[in-house]
């Protein structure tokens, strides 16, 4: 198969996607918002797709319809602004494919609503697709704990619980098997390719956390066009924030059972050789250093280190039990993921709203 040849070049258009979902998280909406107006490299356009809470929904057309009071500062107009309700069923992978459908950008660009970029994400993003093989660009991204400080017991090789880059990743800006969801950018041609996010993998609402479906996203794109390069830049920094409550053991364990689920599915949906590759490194070369550091802490009386060893070792225990019963159970009930659409979408108000939005 052959793609059409991509826009290349600093002038490539990236709209950005941010999904959101509660209300709880307004003040970090309105940040994330802020933090992507004030990018040294203009976005094309900026879309919020609320995830089935009319209310959040509307409120959030109310305020950024609203005119800004004062002169406009310096520099290019903001880039438009549009809140759209996901027009598929309730989810994250949902909700970013009706971003995708919706946006206008040769590159999408998908940001957490409850992280802020640094102000040359988009720059680097838009560097790396000067590279017209260039299909896919994540980032690097940094927690920021609620508390202050990272907790002594949670290892750095697990820091994917919370959302964010962990130890183990290459640095600099290499090629990955996948891009980390939250910090991550794709060709729309890819979408057209190879199809949107795939429903049923992804996180929905305050069920049990699943995610991965960037990582099937990924493989899916590589599995249909074999010379896609895909990259992670890590001066294309965010910052996310990580609440109180993940700080817990609890969640930390919850979060890597349910790792395990949705690596079941990824192993389904792509192949167990793809979809098990990176895991399988990582768990054969980067946790084992980890727990060996973290007993030569304890043996040097360092704060934290048994505890760290031993967070190591209960976080993979709970990562393969729920691979193992997400695949019993697969067997068992299998039930079909197909990717979501990404053509125009449907059934969803959307309201432009913004001084620089079109009419």
């Amino acid at each position: 198969m052959n793609p059409p040849r991509p826009a290349v070049g600093p002038d490539v258009r990236i709209s950005v996607v941010i999904c959101v979902h509660t209300e709880d998280r307004w003040e970090d909406i309105l940040a994330a918002v802020a933090s992507v107006r004030a990018q040294s490299r203009p976005a094309h356009e900026l879309l919020l797709v609320v995830d089935h809470h009319q209310r959040l929904l509307d409120r959030l057309t109310e305020h950024f319809a609203r005119a800004p009071g004062g002169a406009r500062p310096p520099g290019p107009p903001p880039a438009p602004l549009r809140v759209l309700a996901n027009a598929g069923p309730r989810g994250l992978s949902a909700g970013r494919n009706t971003g995708i459908a919706a946006a206008d950008g040769e590159v999408i660009a998908f940001l957490d609503d409850d992280a802020v970029a640094e102000r040359d994400w988009l720059r680097h993003f838009a560097a790396a697709y000067a590279d017209p093989a260039v299909m896919a660009v994540g980032g690097r991204t940094e927690p920021v704990w609620e508390s202050g400080r990272r907790p002594l017991w949670f290892p750095e090789e697990f820091d994917w619980v919370v959302g964010c880059t962990y130890r183990g990743l290459p640095a600099g800006k290499v090629r990955v098997r996948n891009v980390l969801g939250g910090n991550a950018s794709f060709r729309r041609v890819a979408f057209d390719l190879a199809g949107g996010f795939t429903t049923g993998i992804g996180r929905d609402g305050d069920r049990r956390p699943l995610g991965c479906e960037e990582t099937e996203l990924c493989i899916r794109i590589s599995q249909v066009l074999p010379d896609a390069v895909l990259l992670i830049d890590d001066r294309a920094v965010i910052h996310h924030r990580v609440p109180a409550e993940r700080r817990r053991f609890r969640y930390f364990r919850g979060r890597a059972y349910a790792e395990g689920l949705s690596k079941a599915l990824v192993a389904r949906s792509v192949g167990a050789r793809d979809g098990l590759a990176a895991e399988r490194r990582h768990t054969v070369r980067v946790l084992p250093a980890g727990v060996l550091r973290g007993v030569r802490d304890a043996l040097l009386g360092r704060p934290g280190g048994a505890a760290r060893a031993g967070a190591i070792v209960a976080g993979a225990a709970a990562a393969a039990g729920g691979y193992a019963w997400g695949t019993v159970r697969a067997r068992a009930k299998p039930t079909p993921l197909l990717p979501g659409p990404v053509g125009d979408p449907v059934g969803g108000p959307a309201a432009a709203a913004h001084e620089g939005a079109p009419a």
